[in-house]
């Protein structure tokens, strides 16, 4: 089978889970013998050769074409005033500026006559990059019609997806890897929410990352729930990592790594380290990778006079994240709206026992964890303690969890997902 697939990043450049989870699953389905074509609006020239690969920044739009004219006229985009990425949270999303729709049907030649040249990043003109990536998903799939399926990756991708199937007649399948109710709570952007629906509405299935994501999309976008899948995600390499990365430090590390805003909840983290603190100074608290809230968060420890026993490293990605789970004894993930999560298990890989919280998809799969509801700070801090202080809690941790680990591989997610393409492939022809 032959995919059309569009996301917006992919290893070695990627601000999250997201770029993660497309070269999974990709690496996944080459596994099965399946042909992908991966659009990126960018390509950097070092990504591993395990598909297809389409710069969007090398195409040239036929924009004359009627149906073009049809699909830019309907297209929106914002102008936003400062960095954004479409995992943060609502502070961010207030930034946004000058929203207008583009009735586009007077457009001017110049405008793709030459080709666009996409930043490939996550800057003030993203939402226009949206726009025209939509625009040169449709340019793609006229161009490459031997593909049977279309697969879209979440909002940033959802308008290429709509183009393609508006353009080419295929079927299309949305992947929701987070929701806009996951990155900002109730306090939602409604331009993205906008999208986000469209996409799951001209979709002809969904896969969602996990049943708490599926009754999100169901509860709050209004999708029949024989419409959606759900499809765990898994581990790049399920063999446990013996490292030889050594401590420099003679306490004992407590890590958080994440995004440093309110979907990850990084206040509850610091509120259970000052209370392990308390009960044990011989802890060190680390807070990895950056984000809305990370101001905020230096100044509470501050406040909380823990300062000397917590560290903020700023983003971390390839072997420095390696090398943050090899040296931790406990990994914490308290987020307060997580559709998967796949640190998890990377921090399980590195033989780290982790705590997560009950409101995340990867609670769904990961049964050798600590589960505690993230806003109980108390549970937290009892469950870090109890691992670095009860040697035979910790290890039980580590030998299910490495054993555990064996079952989720990208491989399997890739079987499921061939049986969503052929399903909805056979409903739609």
């Amino acid at each position: 089978m032959k995919v059309l697939m569009f996301g917006w990043e992919f290893p070695p450049h990627i601000s999250g889970g997201l770029g993660t989870a497309c070269y999974g699953l990709i690496k996944g389905l080459t596994h099965h013998n399946q042909d992908i074509i991966f659009v990126v609006p960018k390509l950097w020239g070092d990504e591993e050769p395990m598909a297809d690969f389409v710069n969007a920044s090398d195409i040239s739009i036929d924009y004359r074409e009627k149906r073009f004219k049809s699909i830019w006229k309907n297209l929106t985009y914002l102008e936003v005033s400062s960095f954004l990425v479409p995992y943060l949270g609502p502070e961010e999303y207030q930034k946004f500026t000058d929203y207008a729709l583009h009735d586009r049907s007077d457009v001017n030649e110049s405008i793709f006559t030459t080709k666009y040249q996409f930043s490939g990043k996550y800057g003030k003109n993203l939402m226009e990059e949206v726009s025209r990536y939509a625009l040169t998903g449709a340019q793609i799939a006229r161009d490459r019609s031997d593909f049977e399926i279309i697969h879209a990756h979440d909002w940033l991708s959802f308008p290429a997806g709509i183009a393609a199937k508006e353009i080419s007649g295929k079927p299309l399948v949305a992947h929701v890897h987070a929701t806009e109710f996951d990155r900002s709570g109730e306090s939602v952007n409604q331009i993205v929410y906008d999208i986000e629906r469209a996409g799951m509405h001209a979709a002809d299935h969904i896969i969602a990352v996990s049943q708490l994501t599926k009754n999100t999309i169901v509860k709050k976008y209004g999708i029949d729930a024989s419409k959606v899948t759900v499809v765990h995600n898994a581990v790049l390499d399920a063999s446990i990592i013996i490292s030889s990365f050594q401590k420099k430090v003679p306490e004992k590390i407590v890590t958080f790594l994440g995004r440093i805003t309110f979907q990850k909840g990084p206040e509850y983290f610091v509120e259970a380290a000052k209370k392990v603190i308390d009960r044990d100074p011989n802890v060190r608290f680390v807070m990895a990778g950056s984000g809305d809230l990370l101001n905020r968060m230096i100044d509470r420890v501050a406040e909380l006079r823990i300062g000397t026993k917590f560290n903020f490293t700023g983003f971390l990605k390839g072997k420095d994240v390696d090398h943050m789970f090899a040296i931790s004894d406990v990994y914490v993930m308290p987020s307060v709206s997580e559709p998967f999560g796949i640190s998890p298990l990377e921090a399980v890989r590195h033989n780290t026992p982790v705590i997560i919280s009950k409101q995340s998809g990867v609670a769904e799969v990961l049964t050798n964890a600590i589960k505690i509801d993230f806003w109980d700070i108390d549970a937290m801090a009892d469950a870090i303690f109890a691992l670095l202080h009860y040697q035979g809690i910790s290890r039980m941790f580590k030998e299910l969890g490495s054993e555990e680990l064996k079952k989720l591989k990208w491989e399997h997610v890739a079987s499921k997902l061939i049986t969503v393409y052929e399903k909805t492939l056979s409903e739609t022809s």
